[in-house]
């Protein structure tokens, strides 16, 4: 997929609280930043392309956070929200949809008994399938059970059902600011022809424009914009670029 690069500042939410998790462990915050709704207006008041919001509990659990969505669109309003956790149907992504989210990334279901190609004929470029991978393979449940997918087979299922964007997760970096998987983004674009999304351990530019370098078409920020003085100047920098690289 043709599309100018894009940065996505990232708000996981998990009890009302805005966190960051130390490689999608629950017991593990590594960051936190307090009300998530006041993070998400902030960020957005830089003008980002979205804002990248994540629905931990109901990653975790199931059951479509519809009421965090409307707040999230609220906060971020105008930007656009993309918005996953807790979908488990075709039907509660067309309800993410109805409260105003503009992107619904789909993990658990999208490797489930459901054929992917309902989500992509249902809900077309609004779309994104998160490809959440460790040790090779995909996980699912709030990252806590197996697809018994590898990453090759979910990204080759994604291509043979016409998905147009994934969201490529490198879990044992996420949330680590130790930088971004390469491999699995080179991985990703050698097997997938549309839109990739990449996240985990990215820290500051540098590794934005590693990402951009190895196939990626954006990449998704998180904890760097939450450590303190030093998430300001990440935001700025960010922010000073266009949300390009």
């Amino acid at each position: 997929m043709n599309e100018p690069f894009a940065i996505l500042p990232a708000v996981d939410v998990l009890d009302g609280r805005a966190v960051r998790l130390e490689r999608g462990d629950y017991g593990r915050v590594a960051a936190e930043a307090g009300d998530p709704f006041a993070l998400i207006h902030r960020v957005a008041a830089a003008r980002p392309p979205f804002v990248h919001v994540v629905a931990l509990g109901a990653a975790r659990d199931g059951g479509v956070p519809l009421e965090l969505a409307r707040r999230a669109v609220e906060a971020a309003a105008p930007v656009p929200v993309q918005l996953g956790g807790g979908v488990r149907s075709v039907e509660d992504a067309e309800a993410l949809v109805e409260a105003g989210v503009a992107r619904v990334m789909v993990g658990t279901a999208a490797f489930g008994p459901i054929p992917l190609e309902e989500f992509v004929e249902r809900l077309g470029d609004r779309l994104v399938v998160a490809v959440d991978a460790a040790d090779g393979i995909v996980r699912t449940a709030g990252w806590r059970a197996s697809s018994r997918l590898t990453v090759a087979e979910a990204l080759e299922r994604c291509a043979a059902a016409g998905v147009g964007r994934i969201l490529c997760t490198a879990i044992d970096r996420d949330g680590t600011l130790s930088g971004p998987d390469l491999d699995l983004v080179r991985e990703a674009r050698s097997r997938f022809d549309g839109s990739i999304l990449a996240a985990g351990g990215i820290r500051d530019r540098h590794d934005v424009d590693a990402v951009r370098n190895a196939g990626a078409n954006g990449a998704v920020v998180g904890r760097a914009l939450l450590e303190g003085e030093r998430g300001r100047a990440v935001l700025v920098e960010l922010a000073a670029t266009g949300w390009s690289a």
